[in-house]
């Protein structure tokens, strides 16, 4: 396992991160345990959360199993999204994150948020409040750095803008959806982050399980996130998805490579790419997926599976710089 800066702030990450999304709800207590003991004999170092999973198990859960290796441990979790019925348990207003912070450190048993990551973007609130709430929650202790998850490109950048000019503490960390069918975060996303030294968690790597042999043009599983829950059915509905599954499948057999381990190690080997999140149910899925420390991802190879699925245009749409037909370069 190899570790790598978590941005600018001189913390040291594991190339693989986990999710622990299933804590609670597709993985009981026991199974949590067996996956997260694996995580750390692979060598693991960061845990990712977030206040909703599982209506608040998931990090009750967490924070038991980091309580015995907690200074050891960078862990995460996200306000944003409704935490009960109440009209302001939601979005990332100073009334909603200094109650939804406390409530997580509670249910982490913990006196600190390694990285708080905002969920989601707030249409509504403005961005000062949000940014001088966080800040207070920092120099509080509460919260070590504030990130952003399922923000674009314009809004991390607005908001690093506003942290500049109130002088509060920027963000570190970005968390966008990224896998070999859902391709936008290297528009704009990506460079985004390479220009200003911001690690990046990218969510999703096998795409809800597309990636993973189970899905082609013609074959579905019986169960499944795809099969069984709407969100996800929405999100990758696109019938294209499944044919370019197929192809990666069939790649995937031919290099002799899982495709867990080819779909994790694929995302990895971006550039702007600090870690993956994996995610699983068990230990038997979650195997493959440390195993794509061991895939060789070169250029060519990672070229290779990228061909597999439209690469997103640019964000000019101006795809003909990537040619000779252009007025030139520097």
């Amino acid at each position: 396992m190899e570790y790598r800066f978590l941005g600018r702030t001189g913390v040291r990450v594991s190339q693989l991160a986990f999710g622990t999304m299933s804590f609670g709800t597709a993985a009981d207590e026991a199974t949590s345990r067996r996956m997260f003991e694996r995580c750390r004999e692979a060598g693991i170092n960061l845990f990712d959360c977030a206040d909703v999973y599982g209506k608040g198990r998931a990090e009750e859960i967490l924070g038991g199993l980091v309580a015995s290796c907690r200074d050891e441990v960078i862990v995460t979790t996200k306000a944003y999204f409704p935490t009960s019925r109440d009209v302001n348990a939601r979005g990332s207003s100073r009334f909603h994150l200094v109650r939804a912070v406390e409530a997580s450190l509670e249910r982490l048993n913990t006196d600190r948020v390694d990285l708080l990551f905002l969920h989601r973007y707030d249409d509504v609130t403005a961005l000062d409040e949000t940014l001088r709430a966080v800040e207070d929650l920092v120099r509080q202790g509460k919260v070590l750095y504030p990130a952003a998850s399922n923000f674009s490109a314009w809004q991390t950048m607005k908001a690093l803008g506003v942290a500049t000019q109130l002088g509060t503490a920027p963000l570190v960390a970005v968390q966008p959806m990224y896998n070999l069918t859902k391709r936008a975060a290297e528009v704009e996303i990506l460079p985004m982050a390479l220009s200003e030294n911001l690690a990046v968690f990218p969510y999703g790597p096998l795409g809800g399980g597309l990636l993973t042999g189970k899905y082609t043009a013609t074959a579905r599983p019986d169960s499944g996130r795809l099969v069984d829950n709407a969100m996800y059915q929405t999100r990758y509905g696109d019938e294209d998805y499944y044919r370019i599954a197929g192809d990666f499948t069939a790649l995937a057999a031919e290099l002799g490579i899982h495709p867990v381990s080819l779909a994790v190690a694929w995302v990895g080997a971006h550039p702007g790419v600090t870690a993956p999140l994996l995610g699983a149910r068990n230990v038997d899925q979650l195997e493959p997926a440390l195993a794509s420390v061991d895939v060789a991802m070169d250029a060519e190879l990672r070229a290779r599976i990228s061909a597999l699925s439209p690469a997103p245009p640019p964000a000019t749409d101006r795809n003909e710089e990537a040619s000779a037909n252009n007025y030139g370069s520097r």
